[in-house]
């Protein structure tokens, strides 16, 4: 009994609350803060009665304004910073007035979210930023361009990666916004921090790539930028070598000194400007076709009227041209090493433009050594999977990491290829011929269309793959390195002479050698401008053409040239007879030329290239090895794309003027320069297809106007005074004996034609028709 009960009392114990002596509390500790205070009032702004709020200003469903907004952007909760840009988005969609007067404070508030740690915060502002900043001018989103890069650099190199790759999501929206301001000073080798080599750093940086150069720009050894050892996946992969390869297009384009023509739609002729003296004959060659609505003369040298007597009043004194010996001051005396000195200016000025170039290259030289093998292991992990003979539909995500890696490498390796001596671009040399050997089996590239379904996203992802392929292929030839003269023209056509076909002999460890490439590049060039690309693929071909693009027909030019320049042969698969590569290509582009209509978007391009070709050999400057007199067979089909141009004219009509002009510029450029492809029979052919032009025999209406009345006014374009000169080039060339031929006709239907016409048309006419025939 007494055992039950101490055990009870123990239990209660535990319960039971002790009781303390009365008048003594529980005593502080000796170190013991005091929190307690004591205040009247409690100050609450927001909620006041005091302050009347505003109620005019716009707010969202939830009754937020934009400053409301602003401050929950800095919320601890996610869902309250998440919340916010949704509100922030439905606020300024509702009232776009807000946007420019409160920029400063929203991106402010907004920059500090791009690293966010929370995903759905960074996913919301990221579609926040892609909806908001192409709304806002490029001058008013500019002086924000540095707090955007500050932060998004920061955010590149986070130490969560999921972190670092929407860091890339951002740069892509900045890259299409504002890119010459992401990628300055990327080259800068100061030492200078800029926000360029930040943005390159962190790229490498997430592929562990390494550094792109040292302090100096020097070739030393590659540093790690990145200790964090993390494999990203091929979802991930896939955006930053998407980014890479926008952010390389725009910093390559601005150190590119390949001269391209300043109009539309017509791609540049880089490929051209070694086959000169120099880049003063180069540009004059490039500008021959150049439209007066687009030449440099006609916005930089304004027109002056000629006056039979000058004005002494006259306070403006225009000259047509300007030089540097020109700001001398001829009225003092000068020693001769002051006029050395003067004469030499120039030399220095450009040889400073040639270091400056150099040194530009050598840091694209660089940064292509350090992703080489980032470039070869992504080719070597995605192609077999995308080109499987199994797989009837590649995998989006391999399939864009190869044509990001194709992208990646014409970038760098294009630009140091062109712009660079071959005694320096050897070990770029050796780098691109190791891609294009990995690259080699898999070429064409084309599309296993097993259950016959086409997907266009697919096939323009491979033709992108071919043309660069093919590009790629033409810089070896036309950049060769010193140490490696087997890729070069000469030395190909050599091997190929030499031993018996590349069809025959079979390249062992499946790598194609260099005459095997050209051959394959050449084949596929004859059948995509045939417009049967596709038809040695899994599925038939339909026998209808596709036409070319002029994208496509432009990225093409550089290959076109490339094996122009080959003498290599060739056979045809069926046919033992060997041809030779340049008088099959010549015959594809020429074919190509007369089967294209007048009014395709790739007419343009292919009557200048021909036109060039054709005009090469009369320039004086001219140092290539291609001559297209060469061959016989090469000149009569030229002839007979020459006799069609005046039918492309007629074809034309009023509806394109500007191919109109450069047609007429190459007929006026053939007469005047007295091109060999100019015969008797050609000359009168083009006279007598000439008299449509200006007027026509119908059989029911009788004599109609053609097309130069279509033409626009004389006072307001140059286009019919450019007729009337090249007509009159034409009618002046002296054929035979008989030089009257076609003549007569064409004088005749040209005095009816500007009768019609009126204005100004008919004086011209009768005053440059006067002055030839004395």
């Amino acid at each position: 009994m007494p055992k039950a009960t101490r055990k009870k009392k123990e239990r209660t114990a535990d319960f039971s609350k002790a009781k303390l002596k009365l008048g003594k509390g529980k005593q502080a500790a000796s170190n013991a803060v005091d929190t307690s205070f004591k205040a009247r009032s409690i100050a609450l702004p927001t909620q006041s009665i005091a302050v009347e709020k505003d109620s005019s200003a716009p707010t969202t469903k939830r009754r937020l304004t934009l400053d409301d907004l602003i401050s929950n952007l800095k919320h601890y909760n996610a869902n309250a910073r998440k919340d916010a840009l949704h509100g922030l988005r439905e606020l300024l969609d509702e009232h776009p007035e807000l946007i420019e007067p409160g920029l400063k404070n929203l991106l402010a508030a907004c920059v500090r979210l791009i690293g966010d740690e929370d995903a759905s915060v960074r996913k919301a502002l990221i579609s926040f930023f892609s909806w908001l900043l192409p709304q806002i001018p490029s001058e008013a989103l500019a002086p924000h361009s540095s707090l955007l890069l500050l932060f998004t650099t920061s955010a590149q190199t986070h130490i969560f990666p999921e972190i670092r790759i929407d860091a890339i999501r951002f740069l892509d929206i900045f890259l299409d916004l504002f890119p010459d301001l992401v990628v300055e000073g990327w080259d800068d080798t100061s030492g200078r921090d800029t926000h360029g080599k930040r943005v390159l750093a962190g790229y490498l940086g997430i592929l562990n790539a390494g550094t792109k150069f040292g302090e100096v720009g020097d070739s030393g050894p590659v540093q790690a930028t990145s200790t964090a050892s993390v494999v990203l996946s091929p979802g991930s992969k896939s955006a930053v070598l998407k980014s890479l390869s926008h952010f390389l297009q725009v910093a390559v384009s601005t150190h590119s000194h390949s001269i391209s023509s300043t109009h539309d739609d017509v791609t540049s002729t880089w490929y051209l400007a070694s086959s000169f003296g120099g880049p003063e004959a180069y540009h004059s060659f490039n500008q021959l076709f150049l439209p007066s609505s687009s030449s440099p003369s006609s916005s930089s040298c304004p027109n002056v009227v000629w006056k039979p007597n000058s004005e002494v009043e006259e306070e403006r004194d225009v000259f047509l041209g300007t030089s540097h010996l020109s700001e001398c001051r001829l009225d003092t005396t000068s020693t001769l090493q002051e006029l050395m000195n003067l004469c030499n200016e120039n030399d220095a000025e450009g040889q400073r433009v040639d270091n400056s170039t150099s040194s530009d290259v050598e840091v694209i030289a660089h940064i292509a050594r350090t992703l080489h093998p980032t470039l070869i292991s992504t080719f070597l992990d995605c192609a077999p999977t995308v080109f499987s003979p199994s797989t009837s539909s590649p995998p989006e995500t391999e399939l864009t990491l190869l044509t990001c890696v194709a992208e990646i490498a014409k970038s760098l390796y294009g630009s140091v290829l062109r712009n660079s001596l071959p005694s320096s671009n050897e070990k770029s040399h050796q780098d691109l011929e190791a891609i294009l050997v990995y690259m080699a089996p898999y070429f064409p590239f084309r599309v296993n269309n097993v259950l016959g379904k086409r997907d266009i996203k697919v096939e323009q992802a491979y033709q992108d793959l071919n043309l660069i392929f093919c590009e790629l292929s033409s810089l070896l030839v036309l950049a060769p390195s010193s140490s490696t003269p087997a890729t070069s023209s000469n030395q190909v056509s050599g091997s190929s002479r030499s031993r018996p076909r590349a069809k025959k002999s079979k390249p062992t460890n499946g790598l194609s050698p260099p005459s095997r490439r050209i051959r394959d590049v050449c084949q596929y060039v004859i059948q995509l401008l045939e417009g049967n690309e596709n038809s040695t693929s899994g599925t038939p071909s339909s026998g209808l053409a596709r036409p070319i693009t002029p994208a496509v027909y432009s990225a093409l030019l550089p290959t076109i040239w490339s094996l122009l320049n080959s003498d290599s042969i060739m056979t045809t698969d069926g046919d033992d007879e060997p041809v030779s590569v340049k008088s099959t290509v010549i015959s594809a582009v020429v074919e190509h030329a007369k089967r294209t209509s007048a009014g395709a978007a790739s007419k343009r391009l292919s009557t200048e290239f021909l036109a060039r070709l054709v005009l090469l050999e009369s320039d004086a400057q001219y140092r290539g090895s291609f001559m297209l007199k060469d061959s016989q067979s090469d000149v009569e089909k030229i002839r007979d794309w020459v006799v069609q141009l005046p039918r492309t004219l007629w074809e034309l009509g009023g509806n394109n003027v500007v191919a109109t002009e450069i047609i007429l510029r190459i007929l006026l450029r053939l007469f005047q320069r007295t091109s060999p492809t100019l015969t008797k029979e050609v000359t009168i052919a083009i006279r007598t297809r000439f008299i449509p032009y200006f007027m026509m025999t119908h059989p029911s209406r009788g004599e109609i106007p053609g097309p130069y009345t279509k033409l626009p006014p004389f006072i307001t374009s140059p286009l019919r005074r450019l007729v009337i000169d090249a007509v009159v080039t034409i009618l002046t060339r002296r054929v035979s004996d008989t030089s009257e031929v076609g003549a007569v006709e064409l004088e005749g239907v040209i005095d009816r034609a500007v009768a019609v016409a009126g204005g100004d048309d008919a004086g011209y006419w009768c005053r440059v028709k006067s002055a030839v025939r004395r």
